[in-house]
Order: structure tokens, then C-alpha cells, then sequence
């Protein structure tokens, strides 16, 4: 098991309706991400920052593959066509990532 975090930026006038839409994602979206072994999934929001932080667990193989399935599922594309123009990514991200990952620097059991 590999741990992953990411933070990404939440446009003021969305922070409504993106907690709104993550009380109730849809079940095709949670299907897919179990799909592509992700477990212990969670996005947390900072506010007044408004920061988002996402971390879960990756129990699989191929975190290539299994991404890349994700990313093909029509209904994730469409569940990210809702949330995407809520968010504003990190000026200082990667090339490539939407969400900017972070390195953990301390973990306990």
C-alpha cells in the first residue's frame, strides 16, 4: 500500500457547491475509484484559504494503469467536468497535475 496527498485550490463562489456535490457523489464515481484500488479516500477543505487536501491509500499493482482506467471511465470524466471549474490548481504544481501532490514527511500507525 502506497499513501498519496494532494492539495488544489477551490474558487471562493464554488465552496457551496462542491461540498454539496461531494455529500453525494455519484455511485458510478465511488465504483470506479474502489475499481481502481483506492481506498481510504478523503478531501479535506481549508478554509478561509479555501484548500482543498486529498489523501487516500493505493492497493494495487499498477497506480499507471489503474489511473489511467479512471481517467477513461465516461462517468468520472463527467463527475470531473462538474467539479474541475470549481477548482483553481496551484500556480506551483507539476507539469501535468491538476492537483499538486505532496510529499509526506511523517506518518504513525
Amino acid at each position: 500500500m502506497k499513501r498519496y496527498g494532494a492539495v488544489l485550490g477551490l474558487k471562493p463562489e464554488a465552496v457551496a457547491d462542491y461540498v454539496r456535490v461531494h455529500a453525494a457523489v455519484w455511485p458510478d464515481v465511488l465504483k470506479q475509484i474502489k475499481n481502481s484500488n483506492i481506498r481510504n479516500y478523503s478531501i479535506f477543505l481549508k478554509q478561509p484559504e479555501n484548500l482543498l487536501f486529498s489523501y487516500f491509500e493505493y492497493v494495487g499493482t499498477d497506480y499507471a494503469a489503474d489511473m489511467a482506467a479512471m481517467a477513461a471511465d465516461p462517468v468520472t470524466q463527467e463527475w470531473w467536468s462538474v467539479c474541475m471549474p470549481m477548482q483553481s490548481p496551484l500556480e506551483t504544481r507539476k507539469d501535468g497535475e491538476w492537483w499538486a501532490s505532496i510529499d509526506e514527511v511523517f506518518h504513525t500507525d
